[in-house]
């Protein structure tokens, strides 16, 4: 059962041009067309934290979201949404706030996709670095400690350079890191900063950025995206 994941920092919807154009990031999106997705910095950070995407856009899209706004003007918490496809059901989104220094958190949500139950997170860690190994355990906690037991993908902007040092040692046996390439700064990307990363439940099939002379001016990041193989015993289960 392949299912295309995606995690994309928008920048607020603004570009490397300066402009703040939440349609070019819907057409980026489109161009992925991936079947969920993780978004970061959905959300202003001052004020009402308004969405900077128009929640029109995203209903006219192949994608619904994922409740966990706390705020009526905001589709994320802490600027982390999640959008999944139409024809797959939704069962709760919850915020998550992690351990921070500076305001920071998670959005989870549960969906059942060809019939199997599976956990959905999306996370923009600690810029500086002093708490994203906090961050990173306070994730793993929350998947550990459910009383459900489902195959979970956790993605985002991790801020972390290295592809197994630091914050990203905090994964343990049994968690598949999945690093798709350079995605930072988009127009010649040099860092890896953005990871999607996945229980044991999962096999990946295929990982890249998405790298076109579109999303190249969008947004800051690049996309990173994977298509994932759910085990036969997993879907089963």
């Amino acid at each position: 059962m392949p299912i295309t994941f995606a995690s994309y920092n928008i920048h607020k919807s603004v570009g490397m041009d300066r402009r703040r154009d939440p349609e070019r990031i819907m057409a980026v999106l489109h161009e992925i067309d991936a079947d969920i997705i993780a978004l970061q910095e959905v959300d202003r950070r001052i004020g009402a934290r308004e969405t900077t995407l128009s929640r029109k856009d995203i209903d006219d899209s192949p994608w619904r979201l994922v409740k966990v706004a706390k705020r009526p003007r905001s589709i994320g918490w802490h600027g982390n949404a999640l959008l999944v496809r139409r024809r797959y059901d939704v069962h709760e989104g919850e915020p998550l706030d992690l351990p921070t220094l500076e305001p920071r958190g998670a959005a989870c949500g549960e969906i059942t996709v060809e019939g199997t139950r599976i956990r959905i997170i999306g996370t923009h860690l600690d810029l500086s670095g002093l708490r994203r190994r906090d961050q990173i355990r306070s994730l793993i906690d929350v998947v550990n400690t459910c009383r459900r037991d489902l195959p979970t993908v956790l993605m985002g902007d991790f801020n972390q350079w290295g592809r197994a040092t630091g914050a990203m040692r905090e994964f343990s046996k049994g968690w598949n890191v999945i690093t798709p390439g350079r995605s930072y700064p988009s127009r010649r990307p040099i860092a890896n900063l953005d990871r999607i990363c996945t229980t044991p439940h999962w096999t990946c099939v295929d990982a890249h950025t998405h790298h076109t002379a579109l999303s190249a001016v969008a947004s800051d990041h690049l996309p990173v995206v994977a298509t994932l193989n759910l085990h036969k015993s997993a879907a089963a289960a």
